[in-house]
């Protein structure tokens, strides 16, 4: 299954110069219990940002560069195609983890959403997702990370 995971601001922000604008223990370590032992895949630009590989992940990094070095355990797939023929071989979901451009190319193929609302405005934010991106989705499930983080997980209507 193909699973885009995300954080939101309550204005819809995603990231700040490259980074999560925000930090919170429960998200990452959410993040973490949910995405570990599957694929990740992201764009360079969230690769650069996380600087390693995420253990005990397939990691991916979505780009067509062909200057970007990566060590050998994290695989560089250049088009969505590529990843999309991947997942037929694995025995593990896909997380679709960012940023932005990626969450857009993979748009119609996401199947399940899990949302983390972070209960903060970012004003100076410079990245974001769009409002209407979970239009064709309906909330499964909701759970309470504490310090105001509520989960939404989404299936595809």
């Amino acid at each position: 299954m193909i699973i885009g995971i995300v954080a939101i601001s309550t204005n819809y922000a995603i990231g700040k110069d490259g980074k999560l604008p925000w930090h919170h223990s429960a998200d990452l370590r959410f993040f973490k219990e949910t995405t570990t032992g599957n694929a990740v895949v992201m764009g360079s630009n969230t690769w650069r940002s996380i600087g390693k590989p995420l253990p005990n992940r397939l990691n991916i990094v979505l780009s067509r560069s062909r200057t970007l070095e990566l060590p050998a355990d994290v695989r560089k797939l250049s088009d969505v195609n590529e990843v999309v023929a991947l997942s037929k071989d694995l025995d593990s979901d896909i997380y679709i983890i960012g940023g932005a451009k990626i969450f857009e190319a993979f748009a119609d193929l996401i199947d399940k959403w899990i949302v983390t609302v972070v209960p903060d405005e970012v004003d100076d934010a410079d990245t974001f997702i769009p409002e209407n991106f979970l239009d064709r989705f309906e909330v499964e499930e909701t759970k309470d990370l504490g310090d105001g983080l509520n989960v939404k997980i989404l299936h595809r209507k």
